[in-house]
């Protein structure tokens, strides 16, 4: 049977492939154009996301709105999701274990919206889809490959909150997002 969204999310909220299932409030599938050439990737939904049933809500949400509207980019023309479809206990990093019970969800989505550019919104998802050994710090803004698909990872919006000093470095990768965008 042919794959869908509907059928993706009904999978993927009815999901009980680890314990995170037992605490969530909504399953956080994704958001924004099902047809849009680029997809941003993040690691798992927080309170806020897990609240609302949507990614990137809360004030790392509003940031990367901040920085998708100066490159010029509206949040509805990208697809929007991360590694977790549920939000692991106080925020936590996803454990190994959680992120192999839900990567196929994403593998699936990947393959439903067969986007040009993937996004990944830090370390946690650049680690699983571009290297292990992903080091945000050195690796944040280069290009690499993800079964045909050119894919990057920029600072997630938390650490930013949290060290504003990289501010700048995460302008300049999301203008390199954008002029990438204009090529394709």
């Amino acid at each position: 049977m042919k794959d869908s969204w509907e059928k993706l999310y009904s999978e993927c909220s009815s999901c009980r492939a680890c314990p995170l299932c037992e605490t969530r409030t909504n399953c956080v599938f994704g958001v924004g154009s099902k047809c849009s050439d680029i997809l941003f990737v993040g690691e798992a939904p927080g309170d806020n996301e897990d609240k609302s049933g949507v990614p990137f809500v809360g004030r790392a949400g509003k940031l990367l709105d901040e920085y998708l509207c100066e490159v010029g980019i509206c949040r509805d023309n990208v697809y929007i999701t991360n590694i977790l479809k549920c939000r692991p206990p106080k925020n936590r990093d996803p454990l190994p274990s959680e992120e192999d019970a839900c990567i196929a969800y994403l593998e699936r989505q990947i393959a439903l919206l067969q986007p040009k550019l993937i996004v990944c919104l830090g370390r946690i998802s650049a680690m699983r889809l571009i290297s292990r050994n992903f080091k945000i710090s050195r690796e944040h803004g280069l290009w690499f490959d993800y079964n045909g698909i050119p894919i990057t990872a920029v600072y997630h919006p938390a650490l930013l909150l949290r060290d504003p000093r990289k501010k700048g470095e995460m302008l300049i990768d999301m203008q390199n997002i954008r002029k990438r965008i204009d090529e394709i």
